[in-house]
């Protein structure tokens, strides 16, 4: 896989990557500036910053149209974060496609680092790497169960999600390869794809914090929706209908999805929530585990 090269112009203008930076927003525009002024303080510029304004009922265009010209701007009414960057991929003329929160900010060195890192381990489509995590305006450490990892990394990818999007730089073949964002996930999508994608190939590391990732506020999705495992349960099944694990892939798929099932289920029963054990029990009949 042949990349462009990275090194400085005789003009002293930052060099550019072949990749399209896309960035989904609603109802965020203070901290949409800064995630657009991390992306244009790297220390090499991608080809394309695309934002995606999700329905905003705040002053994004405006603020975007007087303050970044030089960016991409789609507007659409509310469908959610994985339509939004589905859309953001329809029209991206970058190699690599590149995803950043409008809550999350990147280390000016990030696209460096990791462009550097994929040019020497040409074989890799999907790069990520490790963060700094700030919660409510303080720093945190994540919990073990966080750890990134790189390689083969399905297994690890299984309990929740492994990689954040912020953080992947991946291959426009990929889209192409595993489909794009689940648009009728309204929350785990992420979680989805990556297992869509590590199902079938190892994934690039770098072992370095390259972006801080925020957490806490009252529009995450972590907080808009209760039992986050449903929407993974979702996606494991799919998996498993897929017909494209390995032996050893369809135990450990398997292994995972009773495990959230039993939890959910029986959660579902104390709290008296028929509807919800009947959704339950026909996802579960329904793979015939």
């Amino acid at each position: 896989m042949q990349l462009e090269s990275h090194q400085p112009s005789s003009n002293n203008r930052p060099a550019q990557a072949p990749v399209s930076v896309i960035i989904p927003t609603y109802n965020r525009c203070d901290s949409l500036c800064t995630a657009i002024e991390s992306v244009i303080k790297q220390t090499i510029q991608p080809q394309q910053i695309i934002v995606v304004d999700d329905g905003s009922e705040d002053n994004t265009p405006a603020v975007i149209a007087e303050r970044f010209p030089t960016v991409k701007l789609i507007r659409q009414s509310n469908h959610g974060v994985s339509h939004a960057r589905n859309r953001g991929i329809e029209v991206a003329t970058g190699t690599w496609i590149a995803f950043l929160d409008s809550d999350d900010r990147w280390f000016e060195n990030k696209l460096a680092v990791q462009m550097k890192a994929i040019e020497a381990s040409p074989g890799f489509r999907l790069c990520h790497c490790d963060e700094r995590w700030i919660r409510n305006g303080k720093r945190v450490n994540p919990m073990h169960k966080h750890q990134k990892r790189g390689g083969d990394i399905f297994e690890f990818c299984l309990p929740l999600c492994a990689i954040s999007p912020s953080a992947a730089i991946i291959h426009q073949s990929l889209f192409h390869e595993v489909g794009a964002f689940d648009e009728t996930l309204p929350a785990c999508e992420d979680y989805d794809l990556w297992l869509r994608i590590c199902s079938r190939y190892p994934v690039l590391f770098i072992d370095s914090a390259l972006l801080e990732k925020t957490g806490g506020h009252e529009d995450q999705l972590s907080k808009k929706y209760w039992g986050m495992d449903r929407f993974r349960l979702i996606a494991l099944s799919k998996l498993l209908r897929s017909q494209s694990l390995s032996e050893m892939q369809i135990s450990m798929t398997k292994h995972t999805f009773i495990k959230k099932y039993q939890i959910l289920i029986n959660g579902a029963k104390k709290r008296g929530n028929d509807a919800f054990v009947a959704e339950l029990e026909s996802l579960y009949e329904d793979l015939s585990i």
